[in-house]
């Protein structure tokens, strides 16, 4: 059975690797897509992270930070409504991918949020 800190790393890895997916993109034609669902998979495993620290009642103060990071992203940031936009109209719009992709980088730092993140994936 796999303990609760490899369980808690794999969803941290996966959310690692659609950051680094976010990071690296190009701001090209079909971006827009890929932006999507790197921001829904990402939205998803932080619910799960939160749901699963509070189910375990574990209480170190790293998971306790991570909780309430990532409470505190899902509750402020949501680009649903920005992305539909763009989808009908500025899909192809370099600039404007770029836009968007850098709003999502910067919510997910914001609060140290990717760097809690990365030092509890390493130190797991």
């Amino acid at each position: 059975m796999t303990s609760f800190d490899e369980y808690v790393k794999g969803i941290l890895k996966q959310i690692l690797e659609s950051y680094q997916r976010l990071s690296n993109l190009n701001d090209k034609s079909g971006d827009l897509e890929i932006i999507k669902t790197e921001l829904l998979k990402t939205n998803g495993l932080f619910q799960v992270i939160v749901k699963k620290i509070e189910l375990s009642k574990i209480n170190s103060n790293e998971y306790v930070k991570l909780s309430k990071l990532s409470k505190h992203y899902l509750e402020n940031y949501e680009f649903n409504r920005e992305i539909d936009t763009m989808s009908n109209l500025y899909y192809d719009d370099p600039n404007r991918l770029k836009n968007i992709r850098l709003k999502i980088i910067d919510s997910l730092q914001d609060m140290k949020l990717m760097e809690t993140v990365e030092t509890i994936f390493k130190s797991k």
